[in-house]
């Protein structure tokens, strides 16, 4: 769940770097827009988790404790609760490990389970998430901008 959060701040971080001659991809959205820019941004990024741990729990504890509306719970707890951390903790890999500890305390109370199995459901969530990551940034083509950016200055030397 976490490296979610990390990966979003990566992806985030390479849309303002392909994105760099307009200047950073944030004062591309009109002031006006950025506050519903970030909520549709939280609501998209909740549907996603709710239906990657709903899937995961599915496959690891099983369809009697693995709800879709415990996943929702789930991912929207874990993702205000991370966000707070990120906020007020100034030292971020103490937010890190508080928020990994969260999502699982999270996982293992919703989905009712043992350490090991919630263990699985985030470690198969991280899985299926990155998949879908990775399938959506293909949809959308943004692999092709980043492969441009990085490897057309190493075509140029062969």
């Amino acid at each position: 769940m976490i490296p979610s959060h990390l990966l979003r701040l990566l992806l985030l971080a390479l849309f303002s770097f392909v994105a760099e001659r307009g200047g950073p991809w944030w004062d591309m959205i009109s002031p006006e827009l950025r506050l519903i820019f970030a909520l549709v941004l939280f609501l998209v990024n909740l549907l996603v988790l709710a239906v990657v741990l709903h899937l995961a729990g599915l496959i690891v504890v099983g369809g009697r404790r693995a709800r879709l509306s415990d996943a929702f719970l789930i991912s929207l707890l874990g993702t205000v609760l991370s966000t707070v951390f990120f906020m007020f903790i100034p030292y971020r890999l103490l937010a890190l490990f508080l928020s990994i500890v969260i999502w699982l305390l999270l996982i293992k109370r919703f989905y009712e389970t043992d350490w090991l199995r919630t263990i699985a459901v985030g470690i198969l969530a991280i899985i299926v998430f990155l998949a879908i990551t990775v399938l959506l940034a293909l949809l959308f083509g943004i692999f092709e901008a980043i492969f441009e950016l990085f490897f057309s200055p190493i075509a140029m030397i062969f």
